[in-house]
């Protein structure tokens, strides 16, 4: 699934959201330069955002064609898996990662990143979770119980952030058992965005698990949901809880 992204790069590109000022300012704050290694760049949109603050970025990612996107738009990019990339001497001041540390081992790619980062250096890992309200969320997952009654996942059923949690979890062991970090910190920053019914219809084959589904059942998934928000309006208020964990590089060399 980790590659399967990039059979919708532009779409990804266009429609998922981007990441708080906020974090991306507290992160340029906590280190000590401004050389920039994004794991699992996708398509360059929080990429972007750092250089956008004044960094610069070098963007690494398993999937070519979210790599061509990624670098159409300035960020220049290497197509690898972060777990063999070969850093070729260079070091960097952080080490980030949004939407896509699950993809791999919590451990390896914390060593990965405490071998590419200078000392002093940061690690910041970071999803957006969706935090939507009690009955939009509870519509939304009867259109998939109705729609995709045998699927292993009803991405709805559950509040978002609960899934989450393991993550988040996982890093924080990842970058302990490194044993190259001080302790793991964990942040969150809370906001909200507007989708109209077609912004958010456009960016729902892009999530894990929808974009691979037969077209049939996406198209009858996309009509399901679609008549939900149009109950509502035409539209909704998606709230976002962007949860991060970060350790700063130890050592002298």
């Amino acid at each position: 699934m980790a590659e399967s992204f990039g059979a919708e790069a532009g779409r990804y590109d266009r429609a998922r959201p981007d990441y708080p000022q906020a974090l991306v300012d507290r992160v340029v704050a906590a280190i000590p330069g401004t050389d920039v290694l994004d794991v699992g760049v996708g398509t360059g949109i929080a990429a972007r955002q750092f250089l956008a603050a004044g960094c610069r970025v070098l963007g690494v990612d398993v999937d070519a064609r979210m790599a061509d996107v990624a670098r159409a738009s300035g960020v220049e990019t290497e197509v690898a898996a972060f777990e063999t990339w070969d850093p070729a001497g260079r070091t960097f001041d952080a080490v980030v990662s949004a939407q896509a540390w699950h993809w791999m081992d919590a451990v390896a790619g914390a060593a990965c990143a405490a071998r590419a980062l200078r000392p002093g250096g940061r690690l910041a890992v970071f999803w957006n979770v969706f935090v939507l309200a009690p009955d939009v969320r509870e519509a939304f997952a009867d259109v998939h119980r109705r729609v995709l009654p045998d699927a292993p996942l009803n991405p709805w059923a559950a509040a978002p952030l609960d899934a989450y949690g393991p993550l988040s979890a996982k890093a924080v062991d990842g970058m302990r058992r490194a044993a190259a970090f001080d302790a793991p910190q964990e942040w969150r920053f809370d906001w909200e965005r507007e989708y109209t019914r077609e912004q958010w219809l456009d960016q729902l084959p892009t999530h894990g698990g929808t974009g691979g589904l037969p077209p049939a059942a996406l198209t009858e998934l996309l009509r399901g949901i679609g008549g939900v928000i149009d109950e509502l309006g035409g539209g909704f208020t998606m709230g976002y809880a962007t949860v991060a964990v970060t350790a700063r590089r130890t050592g002298s060399a």
